[in-house]
């Protein structure tokens, strides 16, 4: 079911915008109408991207085009709706594809022309994948720089192909009720690793035979995750000076993977043989706390609505400030097929300043996806200022670096790493050399160069 929004915009009400037809045919397949109201009465949308909505697209004639994506259909599809009840010539097919084997297909289909998805989202770590396919933005770059700093990161020759629409970066999920029956409070919230380590244990449980029956914290399924962005903690970038060369098998990388281990190995406040899941570990009560990026909170409100939860900003070595507290990465907006026909790509372009100028398109992302903004004006956003991970990152982002559009490669290796060193006896040293050799053959030949550099507290 479409899930629909309203746009609480100045102006007349869209349901009197002029129209020749019903949008249904008798099909039921939905089709555009012919508009012929290019002035809506509606107010001029956005900050220094604006979108004018009282126009017609496509001279208003019926035309409907594809937007790929691999989750949240409902949510995009809202989005769909938004645009479509300004512009009802305008029909946007949200195609769910699946995560697994989307960026398989998607550059087959983008070589349809007209015939493959106008639009289709996008994950940076395939950028290099899908990038020919791009058309850059018709909206001035600077404009989109100014509403959206992050997106001077993804500038490719003076042009934007893509941006962030939200900051996603990691967070402590705890437990209430278990918190609660162990006697903690909000006072006990931990800010170090010392003390995290302490409440872990506390909330760590074992039966008479000493088996683990419940974990203090649980990372299993997400060593990579945390890992590549821990380093920082203890002073070491991913890449080196020049941004190309990946190391992941550095003093910095050696120090995180350190204290993972450890949690395990030498504090037991969790286990590598505890479940394959921590997300599921924690659903079920048998994990007190686990680390998971932003997109969990929508997780927790699908999955496990009922379940009382709370969140605190990743420990750091000491009181002082580090380098950086961790990363974050940037969920990427769509982007727009090169290849699309004339009229698909003038529907698309103009979608695309719709997106990036309404903010109420914006606070049903990050909501939704348990983000940062990239839209900074609206860190302040009545809704969006008491979600989680704005009230617990919010503060220190600027302390957060992004490494780039990493390719796919640093997880997929990192992680084979972590199951190395924790389930197959491989030494830390001999686990990381490998990955970084890996990685680094990998890197030779992908056009990238990591942004780290851009960090404003960067240091070489």
């Amino acid at each position: 079911m479409k899930k629909l929004f309203s746009l609480f915009l100045a102006g007349a009400m869209i349901l009197s915008l002029g129209a020749c037809q019903e949008k249904n045919s008798p099909g039921g397949a939905q089709q555009g109408v012919t508009d012929t109201q290019a002035d809506k009465g509606m107010a001029v949308m956005g900050n220094t991207v604006k979108y004018d909505p009282n126009h017609l697209v496509n001279d208003g004639q019926p035309i409907s085009i594809d937007w790929w994506v691999w989750a949240s259909e409902d949510m995009f599809q809202g989005i769909a709706d938004m645009y479509e009840e300004i512009h009802p010539n305008v029909t946007i097919n949200i195609i769910n594809n699946p995560w697994d084997g989307f960026f398989t297909k998607l550059p087959l289909s983008l070589q349809k022309g007209e015939d493959g998805p106008t639009l289709f989202n996008v994950h940076n770590s395939y950028e290099n994948l899908i990038f020919n396919y791009m058309a850059p933005f018709d909206i001035d770059t600077q404009e989109l720089i100014a509403d959206y700093p992050s997106a001077a990161s993804h500038l490719k020759d003076g042009k934007i192909y893509y941006a962030d629409y939200g900051l996603s970066t990691g967070m402590v999920y705890y437990n209430k009720e278990i918190w609660e029956a162990e006697g903690l409070t909000t006072e006990d919230i931990p800010t170090t690793w010392d003390e995290f380590i302490e409440v872990a244990q506390k909330l760590t449980e074992f039966d008479e035979n000493g088996k683990m029956i419940r974990a203090g914290f649980n990372y299993n399924q997400y060593f990579n995750a945390i890992a590549l962005g821990l380093n920082y903690q203890f002073g070491s970038n991913l890449f080196d000076t020049a941004g190309t060369k990946a190391q992941v098998d550095g003093d910095g990388m050696k120090q995180a993977v350190t204290l993972l281990v450890d949690l395990y190995e030498k504090y037991h406040v969790g286990d590598k043989d505890f479940g394959t899941n921590c997300e599921q570990s924690f659903y079920q009560g048998q994990s007190a706390m686990t680390f998971v990026w932003g997109h969990f909170v929508n997780n927790l409100k699908i999955n496990y609505p009922d379940l009382e939860y709370g969140n605190f900003e990743i420990p750091i070595p000491s009181e002082d400030t580090p380098y950086a507290y961790y990363r974050y990465n940037g969920e990427a907006t769509p982007a727009i097929n090169k290849n699309a026909s004339e009229a698909q790509m003038e529907v698309a372009q103009d979608f695309m300043r719709f997106y990036f100028a309404n903010d109420n398109v914006q606070v049903t992302l990050c909501k939704e996806g348990g983000l940062i903004p990239a839209k900074t004006i609206l860190m302040e956003n009545a809704e969006l200022k008491d979600t989680p991970i704005v009230k617990t990152v919010g503060p220190h982002i600027d302390r957060y670096i992004w490494p780039g559009a990493m390719p796919s490669t640093l997880e997929t290796n990192m992680k084979i790493a972590g199951e190395d060193i924790l389930y197959n006896g491989k030494s830390m040293e001999k686990a990381l050399a490998t990955a970084n050799d890996i990685i680094n053959v990998d890197l030779a030949n992908a056009n990238f160069t990591a942004s780290e550099n851009l960090y404003k507290y960067y240091e070489e």
